[in-house]
């Protein structure tokens, strides 16, 4: 049976204990914490790498959304609200379900059957940071909610990342070396300074001047490597 680490964040005792009561008919959910500020869980999500979350919408000072932006690495989200008025919102972001409260034991059921046919569809070896991960970026009025898998290619922008997916693209207040931290080495690599490829999406790699290498990209980018990380990369790739 699967198990799935699992962190509750509300700013109310009682629902945290409510959705903790709802779990209780379902071993293979591990509640590995609660928090009930969105610094609380920050800070709890980046000790304990949760498979999901709960989350509550309205809390005071920063809400759900507000959180899943400034966090660098998403897990999967089930949001929990009083008011339904969000759901719109909360499924722009590919949450997993939307339970209004007060729960219904029926209705969790759903969610809990929803929630595994989501982890069963992602189901992949267990990396450092496994590709279903998601970023959530607000970016203007759009809300994006990326797989790992999705992005091509990383920019820097000072102190901010512009990140290319499918026919978007959208900027993270992130630096390129924090989000290299985060990143998988066996499929993220630095080619230069200022750029991060998904070397998946490599369709082509060619010799350039001065021992440096041209990659280009299935979207079509052509992007230089530079002298060292040219380098490495042959040592990397084992050309």
């Amino acid at each position: 049976m699967n198990s799935y680490k699992t962190i509750i964040i509300d700013d109310e005792r009682l629902a945290r204990e409510e959705v903790k009561r709802a779990l209780s008919n379902y071993p293979e959910f591990m509640v590995l914490g609660e928090a009930s500020n969105v610094d609380e869980a920050i800070d709890l999500i980046e000790k304990e790498h949760p498979d999901l979350i709960f989350l509550d919408i309205h809390m005071p000072e920063k809400t759900g959304f507000d959180l899943l932006e400034e966090l660098t690495m998403v897990p999967e989200v089930v949001f929990t609200t009083a008011y339904d008025k969000y759901a719109v919102q909360a499924f722009e972001v590919n949450a997993l379900d939307y339970l209004v409260k007060p729960l219904r034991e029926e209705r969790f059921s759903i969610t809990i059957e929803k929630i595994k046919a989501g982890f069963s569809k992602n189901e992949v070896k267990k990396d450092p940071l496994p590709m279903h991960y998601k970023i959530f970026i607000k970016d203007g009025e759009q809300c994006h909610f990326i797989p790992l898998s999705d992005i091509r290619l990383i920019q820097s922008m000072d102190n901010y990342a512009r990140l290319f997916f499918n026919d978007e693209k959208a900027m993270i207040k992130r630096s390129l070396n924090v989000l290299q931290e985060k990143l998988d080495p066996a499929i993220f690599f630095r080619i230069n300074r200022s750029q991060i490829i998904n070397t998946q999406y490599i369709q082509e790699i060619h010799p350039h001047f001065n021992g440096k290498l041209q990659i280009t990209l299935s979207s079509g980018e052509s992007l230089e490597v530079s002298s060292r990380q040219s380098a490495k990369f042959k040592n990397w790739n084992s050309l």
